[in-house]
This record gives C-alpha cells, structure tokens and sequence, in this order.
C-alpha cells in the first residue's frame, strides 16, 4: 500500500530526510544521554510519533467497529531506551486519556488496539510495552 522511505546522515548527531522533504530534522544526542540536547530532535521521539499517531488510529478504529465514542481522546507513547544485556533496548508505555469514557473502558480499548496496531504487532516479544489510562 504505502513506503516510506527516509534518509539519516551522521546518526544521533546528524539529519534526517523524508525522500518527499516533509520530514527534514535535525538530530542531536539528549542531554540525559549526554548530548547538547537542544533544539534538535532524536530517534527516540520520532518512534514516539510514530507510535503513537498509528496506536491511535487503530484505537479508532476498534472504538468504530464498537461503536464507542472517543472523541477529544489522545495516545500519548513515552519511550525509553537503555542499556541491556546486549548494549541498548527500547520500552514503551502507551498511555490514553478518554473524556468521554470510563478508565475501564478505555483501558478495554487499549488492550484491543494493541492486538491490531501495526507498531504493536511489530514490537510484540522485542520490547516491553505498557498500557495505562490516565
């Protein structure tokens, strides 16, 4: 259906480029990673867009077919990396808010747009991933 395809120069510390030019980033290391930080962006925030832009989606897509409204909702995905066993790892925490339903219920979303999110599919058994509603 769809690629996409973006470039990086120089990792951590360098660009990234989305071939039709929408994305054109700056990166820089955080300073919790000792880094310059700054006003440059990371890897880490961009999976984090990523994440949760598409975990939404499919959040709306399984409160559709339930027919359960969720307007004014939001995905808010942190995500951490760290040293492991062999070198760095990813966790994420996907974490809701849902004015118009009950903690319940909205947790009972989360855990069925898990099943069906491609990002979730694609880190399932890799790395930990947490669901919570605010």
């Amino acid at each position: 259906m769809y690629t996409a395809v973006a470039t990086a120069r120089g990792g951590r510390e360098g660009e990234v480029v989305s071939d039709d030019g929408v994305i054109d980033l700056m990166l820089a290391v955080p300073k919790e990673m000792g880094g310059p930080g700054g006003d440059a962006s990371n890897p880490e925030q961009l999976f984090a867009a990523g994440y949760s832009a598409c975990f939404h989606s499919a959040l709306k897509l399984v409160a559709g077919k339930a027919k359960v409204d969720v307007t004014g909702s939001s995905i808010t995905a942190h995500v951490s990396i760290g040293a492991d066993d062999q070198g760095f790892g990813l966790a994420v925490s996907l974490v809701g808010a849902f004015p118009t339903l009950s903690a319940e219920q909205g947790q009972e979303l989360m855990e069925k747009a898990h099943q069906v999110c491609p990002y979730s599919r694609a880190t399932r058994g890799n790395i930990e991933v947490s669901l919570s509603v605010s």
